[in-house]
C-alpha cells in the first residue's frame, strides 16, 4: 500500500550501492560527497560498514550521447573501476554472490526541458531543489529532485541482492503494489498494469495505451512478457500472437532491473561499443523489443520509427544470438513489476511538471 511505502522510505530504506551517472566529472565530485554525507551517508549504524556505498561517473561519450542502454552499461562498468581503484571492492563479484543490491541513476543531461531552473543550480540539472528539508551533515536544508528519487526507490533494494537496478534521475513515485517480491526474470521492468485481465479495443484506446511504450503481460503461470510501443490494440494482438495470448498490459515506467548475469552478459556483447564510445542505443527499442518481439513485428514497428528494415533485421539477428547465449532454465528473461493502479507518481524533468506538482 502507499502507507507502507512511504513508512519504508521514512526508515531510510537504501540500496547497497548507488551509481549515479552525471555531466560531468565536476557534477560526479558533487554528488558523491553530497549523498555519501547525507541519505547515504555510510556507519550511521554505528559500524565500519562500506556500505551503502556511493559511486558517480560521468558519460564522457562522443557527440550524441550513449543512449539509456549502451549509457547504462557504461556507467556501470565505470562504476565497477572505480568501486575497486578507491575502495578494493569488486562489485561484478558481490552482485554475481548476491550479496549486494546495487542502483544506478540517469541524471546526464543539460536540462533544457527544465530551463531556467538547472542555472539556478550552476546547471547541475538534478540538483534542483523542492519545497521539503532534510539533514545533510547535520544541516537541514532543501532536498534536490536526485535525493528524493533516491529516497523513494530504495523499497526496492530488499528484494534486489545480485542485480542492478535503472531508474531515472527525475521521476519520483510512490507504489501501491507490493515493492517487496521474488525476482522470476533476468529482466523486470516497472509498469502500472491495468486490471486483471487483457483491455478490449475500446479500453486500450479509451486508456491511452496507443500513446505509451506498453508492457504485455502473457497469460500462463511464467508471467512472461513483451515491450510495444505506441500501437493500436490490433497491431498490439498481431504482433504477440505468436508467442501466447495477452493476460495483463499497462505502461512503461521505463525504469528496470537486470539479474548480474544478465549485466555481465551484455557488458560483454556491447564491449567495442564501449570501447568506441560513439554508437547510441536506449534501452527500448534496442535491448527489449529485438528480445521480446518476433523478428518481422520488430521490423515493422522499427520501420514506423523511420529505421530501414535491414539494419533492424540485422540488429535483431545479434540479439536473438545473444538471446541464445543466455541461461533460461531458473529464470525467464523478461517480466513486469507492477507499481499498483493507485501509486503516485511525479515527473520532475519538465518546467510545466515541477510547477504543476509543487505549486
Amino acid at each position: 500500500t502507499l502507507k507502507s511505502a512511504c513508512e519504508a522510505m521514512a526508515k531510510g530504506a537504501l540500496f547497497d550501492v548507488t551509481i549515479i551517472c552525471t555531466t560531468d566529472d565536476h557534477q560526479a565530485s558533487y554528488w558523491m560527497k553530497r549523498l555519501s554525507e547525507g541519505i547515504c551517508a555510510a556507519g550511521s549504524d554505528g559500524s565500519d560498514s562500506k556500505f551503502p556505498l556511493v559511486l558517480a561517473v560521468s558519460e564522457d561519450w562522443g557527440a550524441g550521447g550513449a543512449g539509456n542502454g549502451l549509457g547504462t552499461l557504461y556507467a556501470y562498468t565505470k562504476a565497477v573501476k572505480l568501486a575497486k581503484e578507491a575502495h578494493g571492492i569488486d562489485l561484478e563479484e558481490l552482485l554475481a554472490k548476491g550479496e549486494v543490491s546495487a542502483a544506478l541513476f540517469h541524471t546526464a543531461g543539460k536540462g533544457t526541458r527544465m530551463a531556467p531552473l538547472p542555472a539556478s543550480e550552476n546547471n547541475n540539472k538534478p540538483g534542483v531543489r523542492l519545497p521539503v528539508c532534510h539533514n545533510v551533515n547535520d544541516q537541514f536544508i532543501p532536498i534536490t529532485v536526485l535525493e528524493a528519487v533516491v529516497k523513494q526507490t530504495g523499497v526496492y533494494a530488499k528484494s534486489r541482492k545480485g542485480r542492478l537496478s535503472v531508474f531515472w534521475g527525475d521521476q519520483v513515485f510512490v507504489p501501491s503494489a507490493a515493492y517487496e517480491y521474488t525476482p522470476t526474470h533476468h529482466i523486470d521492468i516497472m509498469c502500472t498494469l491495468l486490471g486483471e485481465t487483457a483491455p478490449t479495443a475500446e479500453e486500450w484506446s479509451a486508456q491511452g495505451l496507443d500513446k505509451y511504450g506498453v508492457i504485455a503481460v502473457l497469460q500462463g503461470e511464467a508471467k512472461n512478457a513483451a515491450q510495444v510501443e505506441k500501437v493500436s490494440h490490433a497491431t498490439a494482438v498481431k504482433m504477440l500472437e505468436s508467442l501466447g495470448d495477452i493476460g495483463q498490459v499497462g505502461p512503461s515506467l521505463g525504469s528496470f532491473s537486470v539479474s548480474s548475469a544478465f549485466l555481465s552478459a551484455l557488458c560483454k556483447e556491447y564491449s567495442t561499443e564501449l570501447e568506441e564510445k560513439t554508437a547510441k542505443l536506449d534501452t527500448d527499442p534496442h535491448f527489449w523489443m529485438p528480445l521480446t518481439l518476433p523478428a518481422e513485428e520488430y521490423k515493422n514497428l522499427m520501420e514506423q520509427k523511420g529505421i530501414d528494415k535491414e539494419v533492424s533485421h540485422k540488429h535483431h539477428e545479434r540479439m536473438t544470438a545473444f538471446k541464445a547465449t543466455l541461461d533460461l532454465t531458473s529464470m525467464g528473461l523478461f517480466g513486469a513489476v507492477d507499481v499498483g493502479k493507485d501509486a503516485c507518481w511525479w515527473d520532475y524533468g519538465q518546467l510545466k511538471l515541477y510547477s504543476t506538482n509543487n505549486l
